[in-house]
């Protein structure tokens, strides 16, 4: 029963999170994306501070062992939401989210150069077969989007380069975490996260930031609301299920993101979309499995 809570509390997140995507791309750009990171972020602190109030938690939540790796982690986490708004604006958000799938390969990738990790010939064909299916999903980028003006292609190939710069500062995040594990608790990591992410966006105030209309406030209130409790959802989820079980259910977005763009953008993957983000789900879900068994194997 517990599993099978925490496995509703992570597809719950995930919707949740596509749903503030989504409603940030109705913006479509009119705002700069460090202006929606701030209000995302900073709307959402006091939902995580009631949320850290009900855990009983409240007074010892800024105790940290790593000052500096959450700060880092939450830099990280501002920099991978910015490029995020910013290529959902130029991207269909189906293909948007097939190159954010990217983000788990790149972090097998950075834990060998980064954490010293050992990696066998599973997790690099894994490797290999992601790198392989991104480029199928940017082989139209790169040759420019067949019918489509030299604006168009332009814009489309811009939103694809974000996309994957998305993905690296996910990947860095996670490598990031992956250190934080064990020596915070999640409510830290995530209350860092969300102040870090505020006050670094919050500099770039002076380079083009506009007052929102009346319907652009409706929009990031409901941002920020949404990512908290998708957030919240997420953090929870752990404590009903494994991290090696729950991990796999991040690729149920690509529905969501062909439900939410069918209905809200008319927008329809490509063939060749789908086809690579096929190749990058099934690799990193190979990445993901051989991960467990590694972390089981160390364990026992």
């Amino acid at each position: 029963m517990s599993q099978g809570f925490g496995l509703f509390l992570k597809l719950a997140s995930v919707g949740f999170i596509l749903s503030m995507q989504s409603l940030i791309k109705t913006l479509e750009g009119a705002l700069p994306p460090t202006e929606v990171v701030f209000f995302r972020a900073f709307l959402s602190i006091p939902f995580l501070l009631v949320w850290i109030g009900g855990q009983g938690r409240l007074h010892v939540v800024l105790k940290t062992e790593n000052l500096r790796g959450n700060l880092m982690r939450g830099l990280m986490g501002a920099c991978a939401m910015s490029l995020t708004f910013a290529a959902i604006s130029y991207l269909p958000l189906p293909e948007a989210t097939a190159l954010f799938f990217f983000a788990p390969i790149l972090t097998t990738i950075f834990a060998v150069i980064f954490l010293k990790e050992r990696v066998r010939l599973i997790r690099v064909s894994a490797v290999v077969a992601g790198l392989i299916g991104v480029l199928v999903i940017l082989w139209p980028q790169l040759g420019g989007v067949v019918g489509a003006s030299d604006e168009a292609a332009a814009q489309r190939s811009l939103g694809a380069m974000l996309a994957l710069g998305a993905a690296c500062f996910m990947a860095a995040a996670k490598i990031l975490v992956r250190r934080l594990v064990g020596r915070d608790h999640p409510s830290t990591v995530v209350l860092y996260a969300a102040l870090t992410a505020s006050a670094a966006a919050l500099l770039t105030l002076p380079f083009g930031w506009h007052w929102p209309t009346g319907p652009q406030w409706a929009v990031l209130f409901g941002a920020g609301c949404l990512g908290a409790v998708g957030q919240a959802l997420l953090t929870t989820a752990y404590k009903y299920a494994d991290a090696s079980t729950i991990a796999p259910f991040d690729y149920s977005s690509m529905i969501f993101a062909i439900l939410f763009g069918y209905l809200f953008f008319s927008e329809l993957p490509s063939l060749q979309t789908l086809i690579g983000a096929g190749v990058v789900i099934v690799a990193g879900g190979v990445i993901l499995w051989r991960e467990a068994q590694v972390r089981g194997s160390t364990l026992s």
